[in-house]
């Protein structure tokens, strides 16, 4: 490689400084997001959080919906891995339950979402904020989507005698309850004593075998 072609890739890549400054306006951008929805932050609101000029913002980020889009997909591979590595630890043990299926989906995401601190609590909450709203069944497809037909799959090989359009509906009735409870913590702190994020997986997997089997 010459001289000047080092130069170059020197000049294409981004230094420390951009990509801390990136992953400062992705934070605040998650937050604000997760706290307002996407109309309610505004572009002047996450660059003021992030401690950016706004023209910084639309720089790492591209226009409102482009960087709705990066915000939602930054954390999305991650929990796809770890639900994925859960299952083939499952499946490498022996045949599996529904109970273990149900559970190597649902224990990453409220582990994660109540223990794994702010970043992760506004996760869920923006997660939240996509799956009640169509406008972005785009973003939930390519990112959430995926996943979801391999836990589909092997649900279905537990429970052969159930068709696939029952399958599918308690599952979306599983993720809107997984997303209420960690979303929704405070309610029920509210109402009785707090509980951890296991006791919590516990209940909401006792409820969600129950539907799959009634």
């Amino acid at each position: 490689m010459t001289e000047k072609s080092q130069e170059k890739q020197r000049q294409r890549a981004p230094s420390k400084r951009s990509l801390a400054t990136r992953e400062r306006i992705f934070d605040a951008a998650e937050q604000l997001f997760a706290e307002r929805g996407f109309e309610g932050a505004s572009i002047r609101d996450i660059a003021k959080a992030a401690d950016v000029q706004g023209a910084l913002v639309n720089h790492h980020g591209g226009s409102k919906e482009v960087l709705f889009a990066t915000v939602v997909a930054r954390r999305a591979d991650e929990l796809a891995r770890i639900r994925q590595e859960a299952l083939a630890q499952a499946k490498a043990a022996g045949p599996l339950t529904l109970r273990q299926i149900l559970s190597c989906f649902i224990a990453p995401f409220v582990d994660r979402t109540l223990n794994g601190g702010a970043t992760w609590s506004a996760y869920g909450r923006l997660i939240a904020h996509v799956s009640s709203d169509i406008r972005w069944q785009p973003i939930a497809q390519r990112c959430f989507d995926p996943t979801a037909r391999v836990f589909l799959t092997e649900i279905s090989a537990v429970l052969p005698e159930v068709s696939q359009h029952k399958i599918s509906t308690h599952f979306v009735f599983m993720v809107s309850a997984m997303l209420a409870l960690c979303t929704s913590r405070w309610r029920i702190a509210g109402l009785a004593e707090a509980e951890t994020a296991e006791d919590l997986t516990e209940e909401l997997l006792a409820f969600c075998e129950a539907g799959f089997k009634s």
